[in-house]
């Protein structure tokens, strides 16, 4: 059986930049959003985007 890890998912304090090509902006525009929609909930503040 594979493993499991287990912890708690704590953005808040870092800092993140996301790169996204503009190629296919269709679908990537969308990973973009999906990436910081993610980041928030789990506490990223948007000016540590």
């Amino acid at each position: 059986m594979g493993k499991t890890y287990e912890g708690r998912l704590l953005a808040a304090g870092l800092k993140f930049g996301l790169v996204v090509s503009r190629w296919n902006s269709f679908i990537t525009e969308r990973m973009l959003a999906g990436a910081m929609d993610a980041l928030v909930r789990h506490g990223a503040s948007g000016d540590d985007i």
